[in-house]
């Protein structure tokens, strides 16, 4: 059963700026915040088909973090602590104190620093999570990358402009062709200035000794239930991150999904949303 799911909007106080924040949000019952992912991502295209599914359980809500989507796009850097900055101001906005947080890829990571950081949370669902790790194959290559910034203008000028290149970005992190729709979620919300966020992102985190946010050595310290969901065919964070994580997460269950890549959401979508949902009502 799906609920209908509306926007709206919050003003946040993050890291000394004022910041409009775009949600979307629906349903009733316990809360359950969703965080998308850096770039090529927003509150509609991770979380399309979990809002209004999950929503006839769980008051859902899902922001366009700063530099995505509707939200606020400032021209400032982008790192870690302020998007975790931007999710405690946000929690504050919506009244909400323990809520279960799901995170897809940075949004995982996210969903992490703030359970460590001493926020309250209920349970947390961690897909594809960025931050389980400290390294990857790619990374020197990338690092490199973005730290020259004429080579990332190079190789990002066409993401915000061309709808060949928002496909050829989402093969590569998927296991299929993308569909369509999918293509046409991220068309409608990415621009240069969400292109930029993501780059100042990167460059912050992809650095040449490794990740900069790894949370690995600290996962002992969460005690809240932990669901871990990755794509065995991710090509950005490898599967054995949440091998790892599930090891040392005192109360955790693992679920890797066959033939999907960085997306569980969209990619497995009615698989996501029962096990997201069966993990939520503790079953």
């Amino acid at each position: 059963m799906s609920s209908q799911i509306a926007s709206e909007r919050a003003e946040l106080s993050v890291d000394g700026d004022d910041v409009d924040i775009h949600y979307r949000t629906g349903g009733s019952g316990p809360p359950l915040v969703f965080l998308h992912g850096i770039g090529l991502d927003a509150a509609s295209v991770s979380w399309r088909h979990a809002l209004p599914a999950l929503a006839g359980d769980r008051t859902v809500y899902a922001p366009d973090l700063p530099g995505h989507g509707e939200s606020d796009k400032p021209d400032r850097a982008y790192t870690t602590p302020y998007y975790l900055a931007a999710v405690k101001a946000f929690l504050d906005a919506i009244d909400v104190d323990e809520p279960a947080i799901a995170g897809l890829s940075m949004g995982g990571a996210l969903a992490l620093g703030h359970a460590l950081d001493g926020g309250s949370v209920e349970r947390l669902v961690l897909v594809n999570s960025y931050g389980l790790g400290g390294d990857a194959y790619w990374r020197t290559a990338a690092s490199g990358l973005f730290q020259t910034p004429l080579l990332g203008n190079m190789v990002w000028q066409g993401v915000s402009t061309s709808k060949p290149a928002i496909r050829t970005g989402l093969r590569s992190m998927g296991a299929t062709e993308p569909p369509g729709e999918l293509v046409d979620d991220v068309d409608s919300v990415v621009d240069r200035r969400t292109v930029r966020a993501m780059r100042r992102w990167q460059r912050s985190e992809f650095l040449t000794s490794g990740f900069r946010t790894n949370y690995a050595d600290r996962l002992g310290e969460l005690t809240a239930p932990t669901l871990l969901i990755h794509g065995d065919e991710d090509p950005l964070f490898p599967p054995s991150w949440s091998r790892r994580a599930a090891s040392k997460l005192p109360n955790s269950r693992l679920e890797l999904v066959e033939n999907c890549g960085h997306c569980p959401p969209r990619e497995r979508p009615e698989w996501f949303n029962e096990t997201v949902r069966s993990f939520c009502a503790g079953t």
